[in-house]
C-alpha cells in the first residue's frame, strides 16, 4: 500500500473479482478502523444475476452479529415494503456502502448504539460496493437514506428533494434514492409511521413497475 493515500478495501481485494472471491477477501478488511469494534464483516448477499440492488448505510446490530445484511428490525420493514410493492427479495441483491458496525455504548451499556460512519470511512469502504456493482450489473439500483445517496451522488444530495424519481448516475443504470427503513422506525408515532411507510412502498412501486415480470411476484 502506497504511502501517500489513505488506506482502502482496494488493498484488500483478492485477484479473481467474483461476488464469492470479494465477500471472502472483504472478511480480513482493514481498509479503516471499524473493524476493531465490530463482530465481523457483513456482506452484500442475494442472486448473482439480481437484476436490482438495494444499498443501505451500514450492517446493525443484528446484522453484525448474524452476519446477513438487514435481518433486523429494518430488515423486516424492507421485507414488508417490497412485498406491498410487488418486489421479490429473493430476485434482488441487498447490501450497504460500509460494511462493519460502527457503534457506541447507550448510557447503561446494555445496547449498541448507531453510529454514522465518517466520509473517509465511506471512501474507505466504498470499492467493495464499487466491486459488487460492476459484478451484478443490476438493472435498477436503489439507494436507501443519506449515507447511500451521498456515496454516489455527493454530499450535497438530499433525498428529500430527491426521493422516488429516476435520477441520471455515472453508474448508468436507473437509479432511484428513498428512505432507509430504519427511518420508519424513528417516526414519533403509529399514525406518521403509517405515513413514511406508505410513502416508502410507493417508491418502491415505481422501481417494481421497472422490473421484468419475472422479478416481481405474480398478482
Amino acid at each position: 500500500m502506497s504511502k501517500s493515500r489513505a488506506r482502502s478495501a482496494e488493498d484488500f481485494f483478492p485477484e479473481k473479482i467474483d461476488l464469492a472471491s470479494l465477500k471472502d477477501a472483504a472478511k480480513d478488511c482493514r481498509g479503516c478502523d471499524l473493524w476493531k469494534a465490530a463482530t465481523q464483516t457483513v456482506f452484500g448477499e442475494g442472486k448473482p444475476l439480481a437484476r436490482v440492488v438495494l444499498i443501505g448505510e451500514q450492517p446493525g446490530d443484528k446484522e453484525d452479529l448474524s452476519g446477513h445484511p438487514f435481518v433486523g428490525p429494518a430488515g423486516r420493514i424492507l421485507d414488508e415494503a417490497l412485498a406491498e410493492a410487488g418486489i421479490d427479495r429473493d430476485a434482488a441483491y441487498v447490501t450497504n456502502v460500509v460494511k462493519h458496525f460502527k457503534w457506541k455504548s447507550s448510557p447503561t451499556g446494555k445496547r449498541r448504539l448507531h453510529e454514522r460512519p465518517r466520509a473517509s470511512e465511506v471512501a474507505a469502504c466504498k470499492p467493495w460496493l464499487d466491486a459488487e456493482l460492476s459484478v451484478l450489473q443490476p438493472e435498477v439500483v436503489v439507494l436507501l437514506g443519506a449515507t447511500a445517496a451521498q456515496a454516489i451522488f455527493g454530499r450535497q444530495f438530499r433525498v428529500t428533494e430527491h426521493r422516488g424519481k429516476w435520477l441520471d448516475s455515472a453508474l448508468g443504470k436507473r437509479v432511484m434514492a428513498t428512505v432507509h427503513p430504519s427511518s420508519i422506525l424513528r417516526a414519533p408515532d403509529s399514525e406518521a409511521r403509517a405515513s413514511q411507510y406508505k410513502a416508502f412502498v410507493d417508491d418502491l412501486k415505481v422501481i417494481a413497475s421497472e422490473l421484468e415480470p419475472a422479478l416481481t411476484k405474480a398478482a
